[in-house]
């Protein structure tokens, strides 16, 4: 019997990172009560959210390790703020060509070999780190921008492997890193 289960892929930063950015996002629900971008930890989307059989998810997981054998680490910086459509405030990610070849080959790897229709978003990659979504207010939302701004997170990492990550109890799990060949 199928049972359908919501996954995405995505790079986390280092621990002490993701903790900078996730008290961020505690900071911006007790100023503004945003809250809807604790649902996930802090990350960079690779490949969007996707309903895989959860029976499988063992065998989707070593396809994608054997994908990952073929990719060498590379570099990474988050830097700057940003946003989108005046809904979506995030970390900006400066990255080279490895990320973006990455998240192309893992598309393409995807749609192959775990049978996952491209989504518009996997095929204009920008990558980012969000804060502060959907339960943004218009009229709060340059507030938000400013706050976010001021707090200039920034780091520098090198990129050794992604997450599987899962939907459960409405919020998303990292359930299996995935590493890139050493």
């Amino acid at each position: 019997m199928t049972q359908l289960q919501k996954y995405f892929l995505a790079i986390l930063p280092p621990p002490d990172f993701l903790q900078q950015v996730h008290e961020l996002k505690l900071k911006l629900r007790e100023e503004f009560g945003i809250k809807y971008a604790l649902k996930s930890p802090p990350h960079i989307t690779i490949r969007m959210p996707f309903l895989y059989n959860e029976l499988k998810e063992d065998r989707m997981v070593g396809l994608l390790n054997s994908f990952a054998a073929n990719i060498g680490p590379f570099p990474l910086e988050v830097k700057g703020t940003d946003q989108f459509r005046g809904r979506v405030i995030f970390l900006d990610i400066h990255a080279g060509d490895e990320l973006f070849e990455m998240q192309k080959a893992l598309r393409i790897f995807c749609k192959r070999n775990l049978n996952l229709k491209d989504e518009l978003s996997d095929l204009s990659f920008h990558p980012h780190m969000t804060v502060a979504f959907r339960d943004v207010k218009k009229l709060q939302f340059d507030s938000v921008f400013k706050r976010v701004k001021e707090q200039g997170l920034e780091a520098k990492f090198e990129v050794n492997g992604f997450f599987l990550l899962k939907h459960q109890n409405g919020v998303w799990t990292p359930k299996t890193e995935i590493l890139l060949k050493n």
